[in-house]
């Protein structure tokens, strides 16, 4: 446990050094000594603001205890995290923020079971934020420390499988890379039998076999 509050202070250390770059969160979902789970989100106190102000525009909050009702609210309606493929969502209780440049926002997470075979974790919270980017972090005790990115091109999305003590992306673009090569080998197998066929016929082919395959190609 004192290697994973290494990384945690690392972690933070390195968050507070770009505490002023709204882009810029991190996600962290850890396990605790007494086997208790937290979700801590951590951001700049911008990025915080701008998306209260603009979720809570008909509502603007008028003191700091209302902006951290608002923020904790912010956070649970843009929190998903399912494990082991079940469709319901872990509970977040007994949420909490830290105002400052680096704000925190720290809940307990419930419902989290001792095996564990996959993880979805999903956080929209500063999607409005331009190039957002949230480094997903996720320390368990016995496992490698991984982390992963949550942002635009993904969706602010991760779908982790566990493998080996450690917690990997799931490869579902696997099915669509084996029909792109198949159709690959199908392409290139109609152009050798057009060709094949042609030579057969004896009919006159004006260039090389190889330069048709590449022009056919090139077309």
């Amino acid at each position: 446990m004192k290697k994973i509050a290494l990384v945690i202070i690392f972690l933070t250390t390195s968050l507070l050094m770009q505490a002023h770059q709204p882009d810029i969160s991190t996600t962290m979902l850890v396990q605790q000594e007494n086997d208790t789970w937290v979700l801590q989100i951590t951001g700049s106190l911008t990025a915080f603001q701008q998306e209260v102000r603009s979720h809570f525009a008909e509502t603007p909050y008028k003191t700091p205890e209302e902006f951290k009702e608002m923020v904790i609210t912010h956070i649970k309606n843009n929190i998903s995290i399912k494990v082991n493929n079940r469709e319901s969502l872990l509970i977040l209780e007994h949420g909490f923020v830290k105002l400052g440049h680096e704000t925190k926002v720290v809940f307990q997470v419930m419902g989290i079971p001792d095996s564990l075979t996959s993880i979805n974790v999903t956080n929209t919270a500063f999607r409005d934020i331009n190039r957002s980017q949230s480094a997903l972090v996720l320390l368990k005790k016995g496992f490698s420390k991984e982390h992963f990115v949550l942002n635009k091109s993904n969706d602010f999305a991760l779908s982790l499988n566990v493998e080996d003590h450690k917690f990997v992306k799931q490869t579902d673009n696997q099915a669509n890379f084996l029909s792109t090569k198949i159709l690959l080998a199908l392409v290139v197998l109609g152009l050798v039998v057009f060709i094949y066929q042609k030579i057969k016929e004896k009919r006159q082919v004006p260039i090389s076999v190889k330069t048709a395959v590449l022009t056919i190609v090139k077309d």
